[in-house]
């Protein structure tokens, strides 16, 4: 996929502050599934670098040991193409960290994204946020929230949030993997010219969408 400009977009997988479904903050578990499938995504659309935040040691070491079984040890041979994808996991105590990290490699100001599925005055639309990641003026991490979501007073701190993702129906419970995919797919996609072609009945080509 080529672009025009350098992908300078993060993402950061937090599992504190999160909230449970009372509402209340708590710290969630880290799950292989989403370090795997949130990490695959990212190699594909070209994200900078993929962030695991949790300030629970015992988390923190479990993320380690799947990370390195995948990029040094036997699952290395076994998948290369997982290695690439994990290869750009980075795990850390805390989104601060993470964030001073990026800022020293990209010599520029960063900004945090909060994600939600529920509807906010001020949400920023994905149009605005692609247009803000092709200016290249600022380096962007993406908060993704485990559990139910990110807890509101992170959500208040954060420099923006993403307007979250429509279907078509009233339900809207997509796992945080799922979301992650979806976000990438509408921010960072290279479709070419295919939108702009003409759909005709019968010509064996499939309908743009």
């Amino acid at each position: 996929m080529n672009h025009f400009y350098s992908i300078r977009l993060y993402l950061a997988l937090l599992h504190y502050p999160v909230k449970n479904k009372e509402g209340r903050a708590i710290s969630s578990a880290v799950t292989s599934i989403d370090l795997h499938d949130i990490a695959r995504a990212a190699r594909t659309y070209g994200v900078a670098g993929f962030y695991v935040i949790t300030p629970l040691e015992d988390q923190r070491e479990f993320a380690g040991k799947i990370i390195d079984h995948w990029i040094n040890g036997a699952g290395a041979v076994y998948n290369p193409d997982r290695r690439k994808a994990l290869e750009l996991i980075r795990i850390r105590a805390d989104l601060g960290e993470a964030v001073e990290e990026i800022r020293a490699k990209e010599s520029r100001d960063v900004r945090i994204v909060a994600t939600s599925a529920s509807r906010a005055a001020g949400q920023m639309e994905y149009n605005e946020f692609k247009r803000a990641i092709q200016c290249n003026e600022s380096a962007y991490v993406l908060a993704l929230g485990t559990a139910w979501g990110l807890s509101g007073e992170f959500m208040q701190k954060a420099d923006c949030r993403l307007a979250p993702i429509a279907g078509n129906r009233d339900y809207n419970h997509l796992s945080v993997r799922s979301a992650a995919s979806i976000i990438l797919d509408r921010l960072l996609a290279d479709r070419g010219d295919v939108a702009d072609e003409k759909y005709e009945p019968g010509s064996g080509r499939d309908r743009p969408v």
